[in-house]
């Protein structure tokens, strides 16, 4: 299924995405967001991350209009790229602990130690593309 962004020339969609989400941004910011507690592992004055953001977002659902759900729904790709960024940072140090792909698959719910591989493969390669 294609999408309207996936049709755009490169680097015009890239723009208007980040545009996007630089208004969804400060509509949630300017509607309390800002007033997130900051975490530990995040250096000051790092403004709240997209995922922070998209739950905040959802626990203030009701108070938001249609429109600015849909600005919200903007933010979802970077929150995604977010988690996934995580994800691979914590795969990365359990294997730098030493610990099996068929550790690691039963604890992530992999029915086997190679289609752990190859998920946490296929995560790699997309996050390669976005740097």
């Amino acid at each position: 299924m294609e999408r309207k962004h996936d049709l755009e020339r490169p680097g015009t969609s890239d723009h208007a995405q980040a545009e996007r989400e630089r208004n969804a941004q400060g509509m949630l910011l300017n509607k309390g967001a800002d007033q997130l507690e900051p975490r530990p592992w995040r250096p000051e004055p790092t403004p709240p991350s997209a995922v922070e953001l998209t739950q905040y977002a959802l626990w203030r659902s009701s108070e938001l209009t249609p429109d600015e759900l849909l600005r919200v729904l903007s933010l979802l790709p970077a929150a995604r790229a977010e988690v996934e960024s995580v994800e691979v940072g914590l795969l990365f140090a359990a294997r730098n602990e030493g610990l099996t792909w068929a550790q690691i698959a039963e604890a992530m719910g992999f029915r086997s130690p190679q289609a752990c591989q190859q998920y946490v493969n296929r995560l790699s390669a997309r996050q390669d593309k976005r740097v």
